[in-house]
């Protein structure tokens, strides 16, 4: 296995993230962006088992209201842990919940930005409310909040 470090596909890891929960203030956040490649759905269809075909069907996409292809949400989702786990707190992190709201889609190409920003903390049990966006460009495309547990 790969350490947190490595270069993975076109997304940066940079040295985890570490800190104790006395270093951590509302409005501290980190950020990653990724760009979207055919291949990246295709593998997360595969893994995932979501073979919808809006995702990898070109003829099929063609043909729904948005006149394409489109990524899996949860696959833009799923780089919010990446700041979570690798940018922002680092190991040892527990993701305790999540919320999502799908606001627009995101289509092979295009750059998905992901922020997280501390909303709230909750000191007496080590944990912290953060403001989860994935934008591409300007547009918010998913929006929510997660819940994590600090365990340093």
């Amino acid at each position: 296995m790969k350490s947190a470090s490595a270069k993975l596909a076109n997304i940066d890891f940079f040295e985890p993230a570490s800190f104790s929960f006395e270093d951590l203030y509302i409005g501290k956040s980190a950020s990653i962006h990724r760009t979207i490649l055919g291949k990246d759905i295709q593998d997360f269809s595969d893994v995932s088992g979501d073979t919808n075909p809006i995702h990898i069907d070109e003829e099929f996409a063609k043909n729904t209201p948005f006149g394409g292809c489109i990524a899996h949400g949860m696959f833009s989702a799923s780089l919010i842990s990446a700041v979570i786990g690798t940018k922002l707190f680092g190991p040892g992190c527990i993701y305790m919940s999540q919320t999502l709201r799908f606001l627009a889609p995101v289509r092979v190409g295009e750059t998905v930005y992901v922020m997280c920003k501390i909303k709230e903390t909750f000191p007496e049990k080590s944990r912290v409310l953060l403001d989860t966006k994935c934008y591409v460009k300007d547009t918010v495309v998913i929006d929510g909040e997660a819940l994590i547990k600090i365990t340093k």
